[in-house]
């Protein structure tokens, strides 16, 4: 499966934690650029795409324009839409765009969007929560209320008694009041092409989350996704969907699945299947480019747990990097993992990279032991008693050393910046 041209893909926004699946998923395919637009708030993009934009909100008149001239300077092909909202006003506007839109029709984007019309959609077909339509409907508490059009976890309560309730409602719109349920959640993956229909379904846990998004999944056994698949094909013959797509459900307190959301979209830890072999986002542009899908599975058993990553802008400029060997590349006898990708950063970027070192062992053995052959374009090796700033040229140089003295003497007499190891993720530059 190849493409036959370079594709330039604009993800929007691309500072989501949609947008930033749909780049991990992307950003080292063959032939595809990728180009991220945002709103005027603060987000990530910044930090991994070189061109990003800021383009008005959605619900200003201008947006269309704003997009259709990144379109136009960039020659963008797809829009890769990466919120809820904005798959709703693509869809409205998508012959006033002027590229293609990687969605699913406008009937399903308007039913997914609204969990009222999502349950209207599909009561007596598939199981759905309860709806309360006033307060004396409800006799047991707990619960659950949250915004029709509601967005991971915002504005979603578990209500224990009737005065919660009752100040909640007064002070909030568009509430839905639910059935509780009280059972394990579970997302389901799935990919539908327009020819063929639903051609994958694989579901996950959602163990732990955190403002909506599963922060630790894992793969559910073969029966339960059999049930899943189920629902999935049931959900694929009402429904038209191009390309990924989810849906949610958790289980009452029957340990019946019950139906809690649908997207047309894609979810944020996909990443869980992506690394089984199922790059969704790739998959959604061939699909839209006509080439016939192809899945492949590893048969392995996947869980995923996500946390923070770090990621930093600086305004440093260097072309230098003079870097020591013992306790700084090799620590415990190991090559410094982290330090080893910056260096390679630095060579794809033709910068020099100078080994200084003080090493008491035989240096030639030790770099072929741990295969640092030709990673250096210098190497100095330095008396014990010497400094290691009398090696440095200072011009657009750093230096990385685990040695506080070493570091402060280089940092007083030349006045170029100074890392140790635990430092080095601030130089990493992963940005498309």
């Amino acid at each position: 499966m190849k493409f036959m041209k370079e594709l330039n893909i604009l993800i929007f926004p691309g500072g989501s934690d949609v947008g930033v699946e749909i780049w991990k998923s992307l950003k080292d395919c063959k032939k595809i650029n990728l180009f991220s637009a945002n709103s005027a708030v603060s987000n990530h993009s910044p930090f991994i795409f070189r061109k990003h934009f800021t383009v008005p909100s959605i619900t200003d008149s201008k947006w269309i324009d704003a997009i259709n001239n990144i379109v136009m300077v960039y020659n963008i092909d797809y829009i890769f839409p990466a919120h809820d909202d904005v798959i709703l006003a693509l869809s409205n506007n998508k012959e006033k765009i002027n590229a293609k839109i990687l969605i699913s029709p406008e009937e399903t984007c308007l039913i997914c969007r609204s969990k009222i019309k999502t349950y209207g959609f599909f009561k007596d077909i598939i199981p759905v929560p309860k709806i309360f339509k006033n307060i004396k409907e409800i006799k047991n508490f707990p619960i659950f209320i949250k915004p029709d059009l509601g967005q991971g976890s915002r504005d979603a309560y578990k209500i224990d008694d009737i005065y919660s309730l009752k100040t909640i409602i007064k002070s909030k719109n568009n509430m839905l009041m639910m059935e509780y349920l009280p059972g394990k959640e579970f997302t389901i993956d799935c990919f539908s092409d327009r020819k063929k229909g639903l051609v994958f379904c694989k579901g996950r846990e959602r163990v732990r989350t955190k403002a909506g998004a599963a922060t630790h999944t894992k793969l559910v056994d073969n029966h339960t996704n059999s049930i899943f698949q189920e629902y999935a094909q049931i959900i694929s013959n009402k429904l038209i969907f191009y390309g990924s797509w989810f849906f949610q459900v958790k289980q009452d307190i029957k340990y019946e699945y019950v139906l809690l959301e649908i997207a047309p979209r894609i979810a944020g830890t996909m990443s869980l299947n992506r690394n089984l072999g199922v790059n969704f986002p790739l998959l959604s542009i061939y699909e839209a480019e006509g080439i016939d899908i192809k899945i492949m599975e590893n048969n392995i058993c996947l869980e995923l747990d996500r946390s923070y990553i770090n990621r930093y802008k600086h305004d440093l400029k260097y072309d230098k990097i003079y870097v020591d060997l013992d306790d700084t590349l090799i620590i415990n006898n190991k090559v410094n993992v982290e330090l080893i990708k910056f260096l390679y950063q630095c060579i794809n970027n033709n910068y020099k990279i100078i080994l200084l070192t003080k090493t008491e062992n035989n240096l030639n053995l030790s770099l072929n032991k741990h295969k640092l052959n030709g990673l250096f374009d210098e190497i100095h090796v330095i008396d014990k008693n010497d400094c290691k700033s009398n090696y440095i040229d200072p011009k657009n140089s750093i230096f990385i050393d685990d040695s506080f003295n070493e570091r402060i003497e280089v940092f007083n007499k030349l006045n170029i910046p100074t890392f140790d190891c635990s430092m080095i993720e601030s130089l990493l530059d992963d940005r498309c």
